[in-house]
């Protein structure tokens, strides 16, 4: 079953050829980009210029931060405890690197 706009926005579209709205557009006649992902493009076209990051690259920052953190701390439970933290953030940057690379 169609969306029940769609003989709406096909006459729209076929007035706005007639029109010529859709001549000289950039990139008329050219390739369109390649596309890893096509179904969810416009999503991650969003959050690329949203400055949004990969998940894996948000995770390598908070393991910096947990790097530089247990430098500066001398307590030794919560070293042991940032020890632990930054092991379990080697595992989940792994399988986010290998479920981005998919």
């Amino acid at each position: 079953m169609d969306h029940p706009l769609i003989d709406l926005v096909n006459a729209r579209i076929e007035a706005a050829e007639k029109d010529g709205a859709f001549d000289n557009l950039a990139g008329a006649g050219k390739p369109l980009p390649k596309c890893e992902d096509p179904e969810n493009e416009l999503v991650n076209r969003l959050v690329r210029e949203s400055g949004g990051v990969p998940e894996f690259v948000s995770l390598s920052r908070e393991l910096q931060r947990l790097r530089a953190e247990l430098r500066e701390v001398g307590d030794r439970s919560r070293r042991q405890e940032i020890l632990k933290e930054m092991s379990m953030m080697d595992a989940r940057i792994e399988i986010a690197r290998k479920a981005y690379t998919k």
